[in-house]
């Protein structure tokens, strides 16, 4: 390797594009085009990015399959980054597995940490953990360190467990100081932001008031009474209802926590549950049916008592009931909590990471997109999607992956 693919190599290792650009912008061989390929990335120029990598891997003579293997993994961090979620995850495991046959530890590193983080995007919480758990960041560079404690922490805000959030994310602060690297750093800082800014309203006996992540752990770990409009369940203690399914029954038991310890009047709970203006009869049957299924879903939690004017929630252990509402309510807010991020999405990587169809989401997007809460670029499959983060706000709450509360 000469000394100027060795210089520009450094500069990306670095942080510093470029200088690595300033070395080998003119050249073709294979080294170059592959360093050139990492460089437009860091740069932001992903399509030129991932065609210039391409070309380094087929450029790559058959005795240099540790070379065309890199190429591989950082065509996979574009991938990511760009928020292709589909990419073919047998070849980043094809390159690992030759990556490992040639002692590179610190790329065999990098590739499963590209895994772990998408794995982190699309919820896969259990899959990401086992995988986590057989990695030693210990003997890997600064910049893997801070990697691996970035992941280490997206887990355990996913998981509510914020002290090993912020333990995580101090280790990564420290790693990250040796790095020096300047997007990784910023990303450290963006993921502390994510623990000291609002993630939750609580609404208790007509008040209501911003919680940040440790206060809505200390709120799920309490006696209280909770009716979760972030989960779509209701809790008590280690006792959990789903009603995700069932968005009526949930609109009415949100309505009677709102309202505890008074009760509900009906034309409130036939507004909320049917979003009718005007109540009839039939509208006061069809209260009964619904409000005695969902008697009949919190019996082992609390009873569903009817008043005069409508019904009252009585939990039959707890002392206070609370309901634990999104930073703002918003139809599609679990699509806006992705494109949150701040990086473009595609509406197949939506439908992957939400779980639903590709028709759905597109349905979520045109409809954000009307009221200009979203805007996009590209044109047919290469078109993607994104917003700016809320201000003050963190969507933490709204991503899929299920929160387990000990």
């Amino acid at each position: 390797m000469d000394s100027l693919i060795t210089a520009a190599a450094r500069a990306l290792a670095a942080g510093d594009p470029i200088g690595a650009l300033k070395r080998v912008a003119l050249r073709e061989d294979a080294p170059a085009l592959a360093l050139r390929g990492i460089a437009m990335a860091q740069l932001g120029d992903l399509v030129r990015a991932k065609a210039l990598l391409r070309s380094a891997a087929r450029a790559f003579g058959p005795r240099e399959a540790v070379a065309r293997a890199r190429c591989v993994v950082a065509e996979a961090e574009i991938a990511l980054v760009s928020r292709d979620l589909g990419w073919p995850a047998k070849a980043l495991d094809a390159a690992r597995v030759t990556l490992e046959e040639h002692g590179d530890w610190v790329n065999v590193a990098h590739a499963r940490y590209l895994e772990l983080r998408r794995l982190l995007l699309i919820g896969r919480l259990d899959e990401a953990e086992h995988m986590l758990a057989e990695l030693d960041p210990a003997p890997l560079p600064p910049a893997s360190r801070t990697v691996h404690e970035l992941v280490v922490a997206g887990i355990a805000v996913r998981r509510l467990r914020t002290k090993a959030a912020r333990a995580a994310l101090a280790r990564a602060e420290r790693a990250v100081r040796h790095a020096g690297i300047p997007a990784l750093t910023a990303e450290v800082e963006s993921a502390f932001l994510v623990l000291n800014t609002p993630a939750a309203r609580l609404i208790a006996a007509g008040t209501e008031r911003p919680l940040l992540l440790e206060e809505v752990e200390a709120l799920l770990a309490s006696n209280a009474f909770v009716v979760d409009a972030c989960r779509h369940v209701v809790r008590h203690e280690s006792r959990v209802v789903s009603l995700a399914r069932r968005p009526v029954l949930f609109a009415l038991a949100r309505a009677l926590g709102e309202a505890w310890p008074g009760d509900a009047p009906r034309e409130t709970l036939i507004a909320r549950a049917f979003g009718s203006k005007f109540t009839d009869e039939s509208h006061r049957a069809r209260l009964r049916v619904e409000i005695g299924r969902l008697r009949t879903m919190l019996r082992p939690l609390a009873d569903v008592s009817a008043t005069k004017r409508g019904f009252v929630l009585a939990p039959r252990r707890a002392r206070e009931v609370v309901v634990l509402a999104r930073p703002v309510d918003e139809e599609h807010a679990a699509v806006l909590a992705f494109l949150g991020d701040g990086e473009s999405w595609s509406s197949s990587a939506l439908a992957l990471a939400l779980g639903l169809s590709q028709r759905t989401v597109q349905r979520a997007i045109d409809s954000l997109a009307a009221a200009g809460k979203v805007q996009s670029f590209g044109r047919g499959r290469a078109r993607r999607w994104m917003t700016p983060p809320a201000p003050g706000f963190t969507t933490t709450l709204l991503l899929p992956a299920p929160l387990s509360i000990g």
